[in-house]
Formats: C-alpha cells, structure tokens, sequence
C-alpha cells in the first residue's frame, strides 16, 4: 500500500510502520485468514481483493492512497480508491 501527506513536524512520520503492520493485520489479515474468499468476496479476483482491502483500511489508515495487491512477483493490481484510476 502507498500513504501519502505531510510528516507531522515534531515528529517527522506520516504514520508509524508499526500502526501500519497492526491495522493490517486487524482489518485485512486476520479476516482473511485461513478462510475461502468467496465466502465474504463475490468474484474474488485481484481487482475485487484490492477494491476490498481499501474498504477495510479507509478511514482507519491516515494517509491511505492506494492498495497494491501482488499476484506473482512480476504482477500487481493497483486500485486507488473510488473514482481513483487503476
């Protein structure tokens, strides 16, 4: 995932890559989790997880501006947001 804003002054972070690694786990991994995808995505391709993944993390992760969501180490998907572009 890309955040994007401006580092807080004092100290000098957006946001700490350890709030980072716990909201994902709370809100993506630990719901996906040894579970079947088309239980809770219809039509569970990249694009769909991705689109999902954004929705679980808006407005809990200051800063969220996109999801990359990997397939294979040569292919992702990129999803932006509603009204974003791919």
């Amino acid at each position: 995932m890309v955040l994007r804003g401006d580092p807080d002054p004092w100290t000098g972070i957006l946001v700490d890559f350890s709030d980072v690694d716990k909201m994902v786990k709370e809100q993506v991994l630990d719901r996906v989790d040894h579970t079947n995808l088309n239980d809770f995505i219809e039509n569970p391709t990249a694009e769909n997880i991705a689109t999902w993944i954004w929705h679980r993390l808006e407005g809990k992760l200051r800063g969220l501006a996109e999801v990359r969501l990997w397939e294979i180490p040569t292919s992702c998907v990129v999803y932006r947001g509603p009204g974003g572009k791919w």
